[in-house]
């Protein structure tokens, strides 16, 4: 096959895996800026509204373990088929709910089939990839679902101001319809139906025991999910921080937003770059201590009072470059000693960070108290906590690899007698 005709290939197969990965983060972008219009003509409070999000996280948390054993027993595109068909169903219904409740159920049945696409991504990647590149992958795949920050709050407050919040759904499931053509014309099965693969439940929660007793996968994933878990503080904090405490508008808030999610789609891409000359554990290690200091020292300015918009903007934009580095690495690391089971190691990678993320959005919005004290105080814990799991963890790798050592240097001392 010519080179062009290769590159062109691998950047489809890059764009559609993109696309799967940003359904989870379109679906909770776009509409936020709809909350007051769905409260108003649902009868109810902004309040209530938000739990719609909370409901979607639960899902796309739970979800994630239910896609892992089916995407290695039954190859990944049947799987990632009926996870898009339940995303289209419940879209669509949620364009035409009449009650809060009845959207707070949508929405969850709407992130059991956005997780779909985002744990077979994941999955097919490790498929389709060497070991040696699967990090740049998950760089490429970080230009795809960075722009969901960037683009679908904005859209989504047109959508919403010009013709209703009803079609900001009615779009996300135009967009799944677009999604599921392009898997079924030009996405290949990456992975055969394995009938040794058991859908029991002892058998599952068995391979997910010795998936996360992997040290490599337990370092990484957790490094990357808590480190994720700042990042999550940051949205939920940062609208009271930026509209309530400094009183920016909604559209300036729209665009610190994507200014600072440019830093993170930046970094990533510089990561690649970065990794032609660079062990993605080197660069996840130098990210990370960069990234606990400035969340440490935007910690203290805001403890005595140092803090302003500008500030603000910078710690955060400083944050998410580093992010750009972590994710991308921690993901490739904590996938990369799996083959067969790569569903199962994907889909937990993915419960693991969403649950953590969750319950730092939730600490955030518990401990609101009109300051920039939660936010910042939740990120820096999360950072200096990654760094701590990554540090015990490069220690257990290596003591678990020197181990391995001794035992093949045993096995061949007694094969010479």
């Amino acid at each position: 096959m010519p080179i062009n005709k290769k590159r062109k290939k691998k950047f489809l197969l890059i764009l559609i895996l993109g696309l799967l990965s940003a359904i989870g983060p379109f679906s909770i972008d776009m509409y936020l800026p709809g909350f007051p219009n769905i409260a108003a003509d649902l009868h109810t409070t902004v309040a209530n509204v938000s739990y719609s999000l909370s409901s979607f996280f639960i899902g796309i948390s739970a979800g994630q373990l239910l896609y892992g054993p089916l995407l290695d027993r039954f190859g990944r595109k049947k799987p990632l088929y009926s996870g898009l068909a339940v995303y289209f169903i419940a879209s669509l219904m949620c364009a035409f709910v009449a009650s809060v409740n009845s959207l707070i159920l949508l929405r969850f049945l709407q992130a059991i089939g956005a997780c779909g696409g985002m744990v077979a991504a994941r999955a097919m990647v490790r498929d389709l990839f060497p070991v040696d590149e699967i990090a740049k992958v998950f760089s490429t795949l970080m230009l795809v679902i960075g722009v969901s920050p960037i683009i679908a709050p904005t859209v989504g407050g047109y959508i919403t101001a010009s013709i209703g919040w009803h079609y900001v759904f009615i779009a996300l499931t135009a967009m799944d319809a677009i999604i599921l053509a392009l898997v079924f014309f030009l996405l290949p099965e990456t992975k055969h139906a394995d009938t040794s693969v058991s859908l029991k439940a002892k058998p599952i929660i068995k391979n997910f025991i010795n998936v996360i007793r992997e040290p490599q996968f337990f370092t990484y994933a957790f490094t990357g999910a808590i480190a994720s878990a700042g990042l999550y503080a940051y949205i939920a904090g940062s609208p009271a921080v930026f509209m309530e405490l400094f009183k920016v508008s909604e559209k300036q808030y729209g665009w610190i937003f994507a200014f600072n999610a440019f830093g993170l789609v930046a970094a990533s891409q510089l990561n690649t770059l970065l990794l032609r000359t660079r062990k993605s554990e080197h660069i996840i290690r130098i990210a990370l201590i960069c990234q606990t200091i400035s969340t440490v020292s935007f910690f203290m300015a805001a403890i005595f009072g140092l803090l302003n918009v500008v500030t603000t903007i910078a710690f955060i934009f400083v944050f998410l470059c580093c992010q750009g580095f972590i994710f991308p690495n921690s993901s490739a690391l904590s996938l990369a000693p799996f083959s067969r089971n790569a569903g199962s190691a994907s889909a937990l990678m993915g419960a693991i960070q969403m649950s953590i993320g969750t319950l730092s959005s939730a600490i955030v919005s518990f401990l609101a108290n009109d300051t920039t004290l939660p936010m910042t105080g939740v990120m820096a814990a999360c950072t200096v906590c990654s760094l701590s799991i990554l540090s015990v963890g490069r220690r257990l790798i290596r003591y678990r690899a020197s181990l391995e050592n001794v035992e093949e240097e045993a096995a061949e001392m007694i094969s010479t007698f």
